[in-house]
């Protein structure tokens, strides 16, 4: 009984129908709860700076002095005090505060801008690297139920030649675990797949499964290291995020220094005195920042603080991303080659071996344990070939998305 043998790479194979990444991605777009909050916290920013740059709401009352009789009006044209009238007053803070309140409100703004892209990013990088998993199960699958065919054959032809007397039984034994084995890896990818349709359906708000993904191709990682820096100090949502709040704790600071400035309230009246002529009124109310020992000087200090907390802040954020950078460039550069070393030299020869030691054991030439070292060596190449490729996706996504390269479908 002749043993067929066809070594494939996984990526070479044609693709699995599935739903594409870029429809998913619309979905998590439009849907995803965490990237509506997050843009209904930019829509909500973005209408304070008028608010806080506005004056204070003007005052207007309505006053009576009466004389002899608590009734309005009592005394009115026959007392000199008795009067009845209309004041309004406006509160103006000092020059310069409410462009300043606008300024931070509107960085605030920027800030809650550059969060919703970040959050944004995220989303999308989680649901790309979920994308990912589910296409590596499927082709580590296959290439699973590939060998599971070629075992159950092996197996076959053992028990022919069992029958006559040419194999032991403990042969039998050993492709029979190894069946049970190959079983027990499908049941895992099974579970890590229905893992990843899981956190797919979350990012996508909606039912997610029994869908199938495009299984990963090999893509050629090019980038440098400095390219990848350079990327993420002009793009990455994080850095940005960072750089908007160092702005606006200097906005802050500024402010604070401000409310060392007193506010100050105009009054305007005018009263009705009856049959006498009528009395008008000009008032100016000042607030003097007398305790500015213990409100406005450790408001500045507090201020100051917090704008030195944002620029570490920064900092610290700059030197993560620039790790998070390296470590996954060394992670696709590794997976990169590695694909290549398998595709180019150790699968083939692997497969090389494999149908050599089966047309020796069909002949007697080598036992069942050449035969079944070499499969399992062929089965090891293959998924671990599939293993990279998801590794090497992973990594690129991980890159985009520190780098703020990745970007809308």
């Amino acid at each position: 009984m002749p043993l067929a043998l066809v070594c494939t790479v996984a990526t070479a194979a044609v693709l699995a129908a599935g739903v594409r990444y870029e429809e998913l991605a619309a979905e998590a777009l439009q849907k995803n709860p965490s990237l509506l909050a997050a843009q209904k916290a930019v829509q909500a920013a973005k209408l304070r700076p008028s608010q806080v740059s506005s004056l204070p709401d003007p005052m207007v009352s309505v006053a009576s002095n009466s004389v002899k009789y608590p009734v309005p009006g009592a005394g009115l044209g026959r007392e000199v005090i008795a009067n009845i009238g209309v004041m309004a007053s406006q509160t103006m803070p000092a020059p310069g505060k409410l462009k300043l309140r606008g300024d931070l409100a509107y960085k605030e703004a920027e800030v809650e801008l550059a969060e919703f892209r970040a959050v944004e990013i995220e989303v999308l990088s989680r649901l790309k690297q979920a994308y990912v998993r589910l296409g590596y199960t499927q082709a580590a699958r296959r290439v699973l139920v590939k060998n599971r065919e070629l075992l159950n054959q092996l197996l076959r032809v053992t028990e022919a030649r069992y029958t006559v007397g040419k194999a032991a039984q403990q042969d039998l034994f050993k492709a029979q675990t190894q069946l049970s084995l190959l079983e027990a890896r499908l049941l895992r990818l099974e579970q890590e797949g229905r893992a990843a349709q899981a956190e797919i359906g979350s990012l996508v708000a909606r039912t997610f499964a029994d869908e199938a993904a495009d299984e990963p191709r090999f893509v050629a990682f090019t980038d440098t290291i400095d390219e990848l820096a350079r990327a993420a100090d002009e793009y990455s949502p994080v850095l940005a995020k960072a750089r908007k709040t160092v702005q606006k704790t200097e906005v802050a600071v500024n402010l604070a220094r401000k409310d060392y400035y007193p506010d100050y309230t105009l009054s305007a009246g005018y009263f009705n005195m009856g049959t006498m002529a009528p009395m008008y009124m000009l008032r100016a109310d000042v607030t003097v920042p007398l305790f500015y020992a213990r409100k406005q000087r450790p408001a500045v200090a507090e201020a100051v603080e917090t704008s030195r907390m944002s620029r570490r802040t920064y900092e610290a954020a700059d030197q993560a991303v620039r790790l998070t950078i390296q470590d996954e460039f060394l992670a696709a550069s590794t997976a990169s080659k590695l694909l290549a070393l398998y595709s180019n030299t150790v699968i083939p020869q692997a497969g090389l071996a494999l149908e050599s030691s089966l047309a020796s054991y069909e002949t007697g030439a080598v036992d069942f344990l050449s035969v079944l070292t070499n499969f399992n060596a062929v089965l090891e190449f293959e998924v671990n070939y599939a293993e990279e490729l998801r590794n090497l996706h992973v990594a690129m996504v991980r890159i985009d998305a520190a780098t703020g390269r990745l970007q809308r479908p």
